[in-house]
């Protein structure tokens, strides 16, 4: 048996912060015990905070390795081997992959190519030949105004490791996207759209929602309960949003963009995921709802990095300074992601718990990671 020991440590439990120590045993949490002794052979933590590993359970940040500039594409195992030792070093030990499903059938002229398949299987087979630091997971973000959703959703078997399915509609008009004027300079400015080509755009994506919405809807649901997916909704606005979200069986609420869909989402039981950025940006970059805002209402549960990793530990360090409850703060990171993906072996420094574990400091407000460990074993 591998026995390793942190002593020393500020260890930030679901319920408290305990000055003492931890002993892991094979890659699990088996003793917590408190006191500011440093047993012999222990690794000294020097009063730095012990969390549990941090859980993500959405994030696009793949995408940037996929495509680091417009039109380039990155080969697929070199993208999931970047994105992972990037998701290592900002303390993410588990990590649902989100993968776009569903495309137009005449995109790949346009420049996109369906990619998650392929994709996956690179992150599966890099996991069977134990190349990968973190846990990865398969979150299918199901884009159901397109074409080839269903198609795209049936290469996926029980055996892939999704985890996580979300039902997502961008037509322009509602949801993210109620202002318009907003999308248009997102269109603009990332795509180098003109006027023209803008309302174009526009006009093709309302006849897609007309044309797919409501069957591709019962299809992405229906496809979830048979591989066992948690289900989430994607940018809920109004409480109308959330009543049809939770009759179909979603749990988990990603980025509601309203206080009134927030809301909703607490009577409904759902999960309430904001992104970690609207925390450190104080406030969303499309102009809904602030973060901080649901946060001090009770509003939020999970944190998720979205497309910036680092932003995952930052931001649930400010929530917990600005609520001065630090260990709510890390929560939202770890215990309740991890309750809401069912994943009731980590998420927690508790006895036979996975020791996944990031150590870090604070200063002036930012968390300074020095070391992150994966089932007892050092990884970044």
């Amino acid at each position: 048996m591998k026995d390793t020991v942190f002593a020393n440590a500020r260890l930030i439990t679901e319920d408290m912060i305990v000055h003492g120590t931890l002993r892991i045993v094979d890659g699990m949490i088996s003793a917590i015990d408190d006191g500011a002794g440093v047993p012999a052979g222990a690794i000294d933590c020097k009063g730095d905070y012990v969390a549990p590993g941090l859980i993500e359970l959405h994030t696009d940040n793949l995408e940037r390795h996929l495509s680091p500039r417009p039109r380039v594409s990155w080969p697929k195992r070199a993208a999931v081997l970047g994105h992972d030792r990037e998701l290592a070093g900002a303390g993410i030990t588990t990590v649902f992959d989100a993968l776009r499903v569903g495309s137009e059938a005449d995109q790949k002229r346009k420049g996109y190519v369906r990619y998650a398949r392929e994709t996956a299987d690179n992150i599966l087979d890099l996991m069977r030949q134990r190349a990968l630091k973190v846990s990865h997971h398969i979150h299918l973000r199901a884009e159901l105004c397109t074409d080839t959703l269903v198609e795209e959703l049936y290469e996926f078997s029980p055996d892939d490791r999704v985890g996580l399915v979300s039902l997502m509609d961008h037509t322009p008009g509602q949801r993210q996207f109620r202002d318009t004027a907003k999308l248009r300079v997102y269109l603009m400015g990332k795509h180098g759209y003109d006027d023209a080509s803008v309302e174009a755009h526009i006009s093709k994506l309302k006849e897609m929602q007309a044309l797919y919405l409501e069957k591709h809807r019962a299809a992405a649901v229906a496809y979830a309960r048979e591989v066992g997916a948690v289900l989430a909704s994607h940018d809920d606005t109004t409480t109308n949003d959330v009543i049809a979200s939770s009759g179909d069986g979603v749990t988990i609420a990603e980025f509601p963009t309203t206080l009134e869909a927030a809301t909703a989402c607490r009577v409904h039981d759902q999960f309430i995921v904001m992104g970690a950025p609207n925390i450190i940006r104080g406030g969303s970059h499309f102009g809904n709802v602030k973060a901080q805002d649901l946060a001090v209402s009770g509003l939020l549960d999970i944190l998720s990095s979205d497309y910036v990793p680092a932003a995952l530990l930052s931001a649930a360090v400010a929530l917990g300074i600005s609520m001065n409850d630090l260990v709510a703060g890390i929560r939202t990171v770890t215990a309740v992601p991890a309750d809401a993906a069912g994943l009731n072996d980590r998420g927690r420094i508790a006895l036979g718990k996975r020791a996944d574990l990031v150590k870090f400091s604070v200063h002036d407000g930012l968390p300074i990671i020095s070391s992150v460990w994966a089932r007892g074993q050092r990884i970044a």
